[in-house]
C-alpha cells in the first residue's frame, strides 16, 4: 500500500524510517537534557527516499539535534521549502539524486 511522505505529501511505493533526533546523538549529554530517551527513541517520521537523503544532505546530525528535531522546523529551512516545492511535483517512484550543502560540510 502506498502511503504519503509526512515531508512532500507525495504518495509513494516505500517510506524509511527517520528518527528526527538522530540516533548516533541519543546518549549524548546536549541531547539527554533537551529530550526524553524515550521520546527520541519514538520521535520517528516516514519519509521518502528523496526528503530523507535531503535532510542529511543538508544538516549534520549534530543540527538535526539542535535545531531541526521536528518536521515543522524542518520544512522552515530556506533550502528544504526550495527542495519540497520541486520535489512535490514530481511522481512518486521518481529517483533523485542530492547534492551536497554548498557550505562545505563533508562526509
Amino acid at each position: 500500500m502506498d502511503d504519503p511522505c509526512e515531508l512532500c505529501g507525495r504518495v509513494v511505493p516505500e517510506l524509511t524510517r527517520h528518527h528526527l533526533v538522530p540516533r548516533m546523538r541519543h546518549r549524548k549529554r546536549s541531547a539527554l537534557k533537551r529530550f526524553d530517551l524515550t521520546e527520541m527513541r519514538s520521535g520517528i517520521a516516514m519519509l521518502c527516499r528523496p526528503c530523507h537523503k535531503q535532510i542529511h544532505a543538508l544538516f549534520s546530525e549534530r543540527e538535526l539535534e539542535q535545531s531541526y528535531y521536528t518536521l515543522d522546523l524542518l520544512r522552515e529551512h530556506p533550502d528544504m521549502q526550495r527542495f519540497l516545492g520541486w520535489i512535490r511535483r514530481k511522481p512518486g517512484g521518481l529517483r533523485v539524486w542530492t547534492l551536497r550543502s554548498r557550505r562545505g560540510k563533508r562526509r
